[in-house]
């Protein structure tokens, strides 16, 4: 929490803010696929007026400027994978951004953090793993030494 915090500071004092963008949802995927490019207004408006029950989300990210951004993720695997397969791909698709950062425990600095933490060189693995174009967004993993 306290390297979370430094960076939020950090970055704050330059000009980085947190980005949240808000759309709704439904359970029926074929309404969904109609409203997504839609405005949020008008995806509650057409979800409604499909008898359908809108349920409101977002998409947040730690720092997005001049369309980078950047999220600093010190927790467990399962987030890294969100961050990389959603948080980044959403933003990029809804033309926020034009590439994305994760910032990333090295190995050495994981072996000082708690248990279960994702680290720069097994997530630089998984990534070159699913071969090119995956995830769909153009992407630099930093790793962070201890």
């Amino acid at each position: 929490m306290v390297l979370n915090n430094q960076f939020r500071d950090c970055l704050n004092r330059k000009g980085w803010q947190e980005s949240r963008v808000g759309y709704w949802v439904t359970k029926n995927a074929e309404l969904i696929r109609r409203t997504l490019l839609l405005s949020p207004e008008d995806q509650k408006k057409k979800i409604e007026a499909a008898n359908e029950i809108p349920v409101f989300s977002y998409n947040q990210t730690d720092f997005v400027k001049d369309r980078i951004a950047i999220e600093v993720q010190f927790g467990k695997y399962a987030f890294v994978a969100y961050d990389l397969f959603v948080k980044h791909l959403a933003f990029y698709i809804g033309d926020h951004i034009d590439v994305g950062i994760e910032i990333l425990p090295m190995r050495s600095l994981k072996s000082q953090m708690s248990s279960g933490v994702s680290y720069y060189e097994g997530e630089l693995y998984n990534v070159i793993r699913q071969r090119r174009g995956v995830p769909g967004v153009p992407l630099v993993i930093m790793g962070i030494e201890a």
